[in-house]
């Protein structure tokens, strides 16, 4: 029995998840960054965590090539950045007005998020139409607030205490 597209993405909406831009940096190709809601812790020790990128990507290509990258955990006031860094905005676009500073491994940290992890590429694995990108965490910066959530196709808050 095959499942279709349609029916495989109408599941997967109803899987609530916390939206990340993952963000990365070359000498030769700038700044990239893109919108991920494909992201997992994997372990502790050694701290690791996975991120799921479109093999077509511009943003995916400097993450391998570059073999370091960052993820910034969004907050529920940066609904605005998730869509910038999402769809069909050029690289330069998905930056404006974005404050952002350079990490130790040269990936962007966006300075808004509510946390940034600073990885290193340990592994990858081709997965259908996507690089499964394992990273080892090699600095957190924690800045504390709300999640922003996604879920049915809409941004969504945590509600009560």
């Amino acid at each position: 029995m095959s499942v279709d597209a349609s029916q495989f993405k109408n599941a997967l909406k109803l899987w609530a998840s916390g939206v990340t831009v993952v963000t990365a940096q070359s000498e030769q190709q700038g700044l990239k960054g893109m919108t991920a809601t494909s992201f997992s812790s994997v372990s502790v020790d050694p701290p690791q965590i996975l991120v799921c990128l479109n093999q077509n990507t511009d943003t995916g290509a400097v993450v391998l090539e570059q073999k370091r990258f960052a993820v910034n955990i969004l907050g529920t006031e940066q609904q605005n950045v998730s869509n910038q860094f999402a769809g069909g905005a050029t690289q330069e676009e998905r930056f404006a007005g974005v404050a952002w500073e350079a990490g130790e491994n040269g990936a962007p940290l966006l300075t808004d998020a509510l946390a940034s992890l600073e990885c290193k590429v340990v592994d990858q694995v081709l997965a259908g139409t996507h690089w499964i990108v394992i990273g080892e965490v090699q600095k957190v910066v924690c800045r504390g607030g709300d999640p922003l959530l996604y879920y049915s196709g809409a941004y969504r808050q945590l509600s009560g205490d």
